[in-house]
């Protein structure tokens, strides 16, 4: 059965989509099969992957009000990996959500069919602490968190820890922390430093070694549909996200072997 993984921080632009996206991707290079459920209103995980958000008829909507099965939505994409794609529909959702039974479950249900299909399944959560987000936290086992290491996301992080905590009290008791991950780092700043330093001493083994660097083929690969794998193996943008991989591969064997 593939493990469920929310990418998700209520903070924009800390690297949730990039880094659903070059993880997905990077994984399924080491031939594991690999699922994106892009779950964000403005669909930059599936424009990122190369799909044209607004071209196919079965979406995440769909999905979450059961109007179609995910089977019906999945999408390969040039990276490698199975995409189910989102598109500004997906931000009426949450109005139509509240009127149904198990509203929080839905994601859980319609996941629950595809999992024997993957090894694993990423869902890349909108910036926001709200239906949507609920949704991939109540289906997910664990909860990647991205952060860039700035005085703002030490607060917001607090924040998504709590709601992570209550979440598990009330309507999903096994939800780990899969991992924190530093993004867009730049070492010859003191704060970056100062923060890592920090988020070291509080999160120990839970903070990934792997540091994702600011890296200009990193920010270039979304505006021409692909991976930084896809678009430049060679940058340290991919480099960093195989190495996060790796990293993650080899704490699943860890636990496994224990």
């Amino acid at each position: 059965m593939g493990k469920v993984v929310a990418i998700a921080n209520q903070k924009g632009g800390v690297g949730k989509t990039t880094t659903s996206i070059n993880l997905a991707a990077s994984l399924a290079k080491t031939r594991r099969r690999v699922l994106l459920i892009d779950s964000d209103p403005q669909g930059n995980a599936t424009m990122g992957s190369g799909i044209n958000k607004e071209a196919h008829p079965v979406t995440t909507y769909e999905i979450l009000l059961g109007a179609a099965p995910l089977e019906a939505a999945l999408v390969p994409v040039e990276g490698g990996y199975d995409l189910v794609p989102a598109n500004g529909q997906l931000a009426g959702a949450e109005v139509e959500l509240i009127e149904l039974d198990r509203r929080e479950r839905r994601l859980r249900s319609a996941i629950e069919t595809a999992r024997a299909q993957y090894d694993y399944i990423f869902i890349d959560c909108p910036p926001a602490l709200n239906l949507l987000t609920l949704n991939a936290l109540v289906a997910a086992q664990s909860v990647l968190i991205p952060m860039q290491c700035e005085y703002y996301a030490l607060e917001g992080l607090t924040a998504l820890l709590n709601t992570i905590r209550k979440i598990r009290e009330t309507l999903n008791p096994s939800l780990e922390i899969e991992g924190l991950l530093r993004t867009m780092f730049d070492p010859r700043n003191n704060l970056d430093n100062e923060v890592s330093a920090q988020l070291k001493q509080h999160f120990g083994d839970k903070l990934y070694r792997t540091i994702i660097p600011r890296n200009i083929r990193l920010a270039e690969a979304p505006s021409h549909g692909k991976p930084v794998i896809a678009y430049d193996m060679q940058s340290k943008g991919a480099q960093a996200y195989l190495a996060l991989a790796g990293e993650m591969l080899r704490r699943e064997e860890e636990v496994a072997a224990a």
